[in-house]
């Protein structure tokens, strides 16, 4: 739980979020995304933003990848005359062969973050929402999701969750440190790191 919290994320920002388990990292990232809403305060957003990518993120699971990704196109007023060539664009970056068409909740976490990812990549976002978005697929699958997302974050902002601080030292230039209620934002991820490791990791 987030008590009177009160930051400001510049704009073109990379942002690496740090907490302990149930520091509220995911419950940020949603209300963030707007998916969900804070019962007091208020959020201010600028541009567009991203759903909560991530292997938590949910979709219809009664839908198909198909209609899921028809969906998102809808939702992002994507032109009737284009719809097709994107939802074939997204079935072909997922991989998920005959599993696009059949209906999400039979897909493993793995597939689902493949789906979430394909189809987040195929906006652009001014900010992307990334919540312990794991690597996953093959080889080739993890380079094709490097290449594409370092495309993406070269000209848009992100706030990203991860346990993987060497992942957030090398790719934020902002830290989020998240801890018993608190939420202190740090103009260098190194400070936020140094932070984090020495006060609050392993003391949860």
């Amino acid at each position: 739980m987030l008590n009177n919290v009160s930051f400001e994320i510049p704009d073109n920002s990379h942002v690496g979020v740090l907490g302990p388990n149930g520091a509220g990292k995911s419950t940020l990232m949603r209300l963030l995304a707007g998916v969900d809403i804070p019962n007091k305060g208020t959020i201010k957003r600028t541009g567009l933003i991203s759903w909560p990518m991530g292997l938590a993120s949910s979709m219809q699971g009664s839908l198909t990848g198909k209609e899921n990704a028809k969906f998102a196109c809808r939702i992002q007023a994507t032109p009737s005359d284009q719809l097709a060539q994107l939802v074939e664009e997204i079935r072909e970056f997922s991989e998920l062969g005959n599993y696009f068409d059949m209906p999400v909740r039979t897909y493993s976490s793995g597939m689902r973050a493949r789906l979430n990812f394909a189809i987040a990549m195929a906006f652009s976002f001014d900010c992307y929402i990334i919540d312990e978005l794991t690597a996953v697929g093959d080889k080739n699958f993890r380079q094709k999701s490097a290449a594409v997302f370092k495309e993406k974050r070269a000209t848009a902002s992100f706030i990203k969750v991860s346990h993987n601080l060497e992942e957030l030292q090398s790719e934020c230039d902002m830290g989020l440190v998240l801890n018993k209620g608190s939420a202190t934002l740090y103009d260098s991820i190194e400070e936020a790191l140094e932070i984090y490791e020495k006060n609050i990791a392993g003391k949860s």
